[in-house]
């Protein structure tokens, strides 16, 4: 377990602007790209704007949460959390699930639900941590380091691709290879898993391809590479949001002044947002927004780097890369480089759970960055 330590200052107050800043501007473009939508199918066109407001208001509680709990208090908590996060993907199998877009995602009644999937996240990050940390002499090992965590992303992996939502199956399988190769893998064994998880995405792409061809993943994973083919179907997004992109340009049409949103993109308020940024703010707004995203992971990563021991360096370096990995998967999903995988842009997509989880993991990097060993100037 980390030893008990004292805050050394008062954490990096770059992080949490960058951070704070994010979901101030994803309030403000979740009102814009959803307004239209808002009044169409609510008669409120205020409606995303204040469930927004309310999701960020909640996620600020769980950030100041996250930041005033020390770390170390997950530490014994990371096993039993991971336990219930798996409890929570089998619900998934019953009769609670709620089924919306020929997917069974989320638990709950009505507008009141969780998604186990976004709750996988943050419960493998604290697992491995703990997992890795606890006998660090494990990773040396691929009996008894990269095997046993492999088996639990294998686990999660099979349950959330089953929903379906086979892009956040592939995050949090990503993550864990992610946070195993920060913990000091051989390069040897982290050749054998390479190798393995590039063999079982080719086997996955060869099953669907023979055995559902015409089926759900197997569609999304194909009309990418020609969205214009599938334009009536499941193309429709993709070219949507190339041309909410052409349209804006590189100074954009201005904020509020999306055409795309007006019910041709759909989910132009959620995980497509970057589509309709693109239009009203242009190629500049679009490039401003990533170099704050390319901020973010870098102090992400400085905190890592600092951490006062490996639990805590573990942590931060799980959520760097998962925000890492959001913004590169949404970024390629919306100009059509990939497949339509729903994953969020973080902080900004609408979505009341992945923003309130996410806070709470940017609270606990906050949390993390009070002990730093160490401060260099930046």
């Amino acid at each position: 377990m980390p030893e008990k330590c004292k805050p050394t200052n008062t954490g990096d107050f770059l992080f949490a602007i960058l951070v704070l800043a994010l979901v101030v501007f994803g309030i403000v473009m979740v009102f814009s790209a959803g307004s239209y939508v808002s009044m169409v199918e609510y008669g409120d066109s205020y409606y995303y704007l204040k469930r927004a407001g309310m999701w960020a208001g909640a996620g600020l509680g769980a950030m100041l949460v996250a930041l005033l709990v020390p770390y170390r208090f997950y530490f014994r908590l990371a096993p039993f959390i991971m336990l219930g996060s798996v409890f929570l993907l089998g619900l998934l199998f019953t009769s609670l699930a709620v089924i919306r877009n020929n997917a069974a995602r989320w638990l709950g009644v009505g507008e009141l639900t969780i998604m186990p999937g976004e709750i996988a996240k943050v419960a493998v990050i604290l697992f491995v941590a703990w997992y890795l940390s606890a006998k660090p002499n494990r990773i040396r090992s691929f009996l008894r380091g990269p095997l046993p965590m492999l088996a639990v992303g294998a686990l999660c992996f099979f349950m959330i691709a089953k929903q379906p939502n086979l892009s956040t199956a592939i995050i949090v399988f990503g993550l864990i290879i992610g946070m195993i190769f920060i913990a000091g893998i051989k390069w040897s064994h982290f050749a054998i898993l390479a190798t393995g998880a590039v063999s079982s995405f080719i086997f996955l792409f060869l099953y669907l391809r023979e055995k559902d061809p015409d089926g759900y993943q197997m569609r999304r994973i194909t009309s990418f590479m020609n969205p214009f083919a599938y334009i009536q179907d499941d193309g429709w997004q993709a070219v949507q949001s190339l041309l909410a992109f052409g349209a804006g340009g590189v100074l954009g049409s201005g904020l509020g002044k999306s055409i795309q949103k007006a019910m041709y993109l759909p989910e132009g308020h959620n995980d497509f947002i970057l589509a309709v940024i693109g239009e009203e703010l242009g190629l500049i707004g679009c490039l401003i927004l990533l170099t704050v995203y390319l901020l973010l992971i870098y102090r992400g990563a400085r905190i890592a780097i600092h951490a006062p021991d490996r639990f805590s360096m573990l942590i931060a370096a799980g959520v760097t890369i998962l925000f890492a990995m959001q913004v590169v998967v949404n970024v390629a999903v919306v100009t059509s480089i990939a497949p339509n995988t729903g994953v969020a842009l973080p902080f900004v997509s609408y979505g009341g759970n992945a923003l309130l989880l996410y806070m709470f993991l940017a609270g606990l990097v906050l949390n993390i960055s009070r002990y730093a060993k160490e401060v260099k100037p930046a």
